[in-house]
């Protein structure tokens, strides 16, 4: 099988994570990485190139790589998104990954630029938008709907018919009960049960879960 050539974006342990994803389990070969000139610190990683962002193009082609920008939740995952657009306008096509060791169902919706990790269940008629993360060991229930550019961590328990507004982060071993809305902007904190709606631009915490008095945005400092 004829492998397609890749360029990781970041540098950081997701984009070291990454490559070891896309290398052993994937038909995707991945040639450099990339970061934003101001941030270029090192001139490899992992045996490669690490290159400027802003010099993608010329070094590596659109027409003959593809892009993915391993970054976390960083901004309420917005600097992934930006980095991510601005790969599309460049011209790249945008990676997924979806783990060997994952159980997705067959009638799945998943946009692009998503990566699944191993042991996620991900049930039927889960419709996810793009730029999604569900690191390692989640349970999405059936009919569930994430949107564009949310950051599910590991053990997370999204039960039923929920909806997961966009730019969400929930974090390791939060749980939702059936049939949940959560708004745009919503940090989900460790541990956290929630079995009410929860409203956009807030950070919640404890079970069962309440919402904090700073606004999720503020404290990411999301302008």
């Amino acid at each position: 099988m004829t492998s397609r050539k890749l360029v990781i974006v970041g540098d950081s342990s997701f984009a070291e994570v990454a490559y070891e994803y896309f290398t052993h389990d994937s038909d995707y070969e991945v040639v450099a990485f990339a970061v934003e000139n101001k941030y270029l610190r090192q001139s490899s990683l992992c045996g490669l190139p690490v290159v400027a962002f802003e010099d993608l193009p010329e070094k590596y082609p659109p027409t003959e790589h593809e892009v993915y920008v391993a970054i976390v939740y960083t901004q309420l995952n917005r600097l992934r998104t930006r980095l991510m657009e601005q790969a599309r306008a460049f011209g790249y096509g945008l990676a997924s990954y979806v783990s060997s060791r994952a159980f997705v169902w067959r009638n799945v919706a998943m946009g692009e630029h998503c990566f699944i990790f191993e042991d996620n269940t991900v049930q039927p008629f889960v419709q996810m938008g793009n730029n999604v993360v569900l690191w390692s060991g989640n349970h999405i229930g059936h009919h569930s709907r994430i949107a564009d550019n949310c950051f599910i961590s590991s053990h997370v328990v999204i039960s039923g018919h929920c909806e997961i507004g966009a730019n969400c982060f929930l974090g390791v071993n939060a749980t939702l009960s059936n049939n949940i809305r959560v708004g745009e902007d919503v940090i989900l904190g460790a541990g956290a049960l929630l079995r009410k709606d929860a409203e956009a631009d807030r950070i919640y915490t404890g079970v069962p879960a309440e919402p904090a008095r700073i606004s999720a945005r503020r404290y990411h400092k999301v302008r």
